[in-house]
């Protein structure tokens, strides 16, 4: 259950660096309050799965989760382009995401 709460926590990442570039550096309040309502979401569910998991997993893998999740929605809602060599290092996140939870034995 605590992987859950982390896979979540790892959403509401990348849910509040989305709203954080819709707000315009905080100039349009909607957007500025999803981006705070975002990462309190974000915060609190890493809290609770740090309650049971070890730190030096959670962490990674929360941050992993927000670094690919926002990689993907730069590239499929802002037209970010990026190169094919740096796909390779985001797929190499994504498999050392993958790799810290099976082999952490929790």
């Amino acid at each position: 259950m605590y992987w859950i709460y982390l896979v979540i926590a790892g959403l509401f990442e990348v849910t509040w660096a989305t709203t954080m570039k819709l707000s315009h550096g905080f100039t349009k309040l909607n957007y500025t309050i999803f981006t705070i309502v975002g990462l309190a979401l974000s915060m609190g569910f890493l809290a609770i799965a740090i309650k049971k998991l070890p730190m030096s997993l959670a962490y990674p893998i929360w941050t992993g989760i927000g670094a690919v999740g926002s990689i993907i929605v730069g590239v499929v809602l802002f037209g970010d382009k990026l190169s094919p060599l740096t796909w390779v290092f985001v797929a190499l996140l994504l498999i050392s995401i993958i790799g810290i939870k099976f082999s952490s034995g929790s």
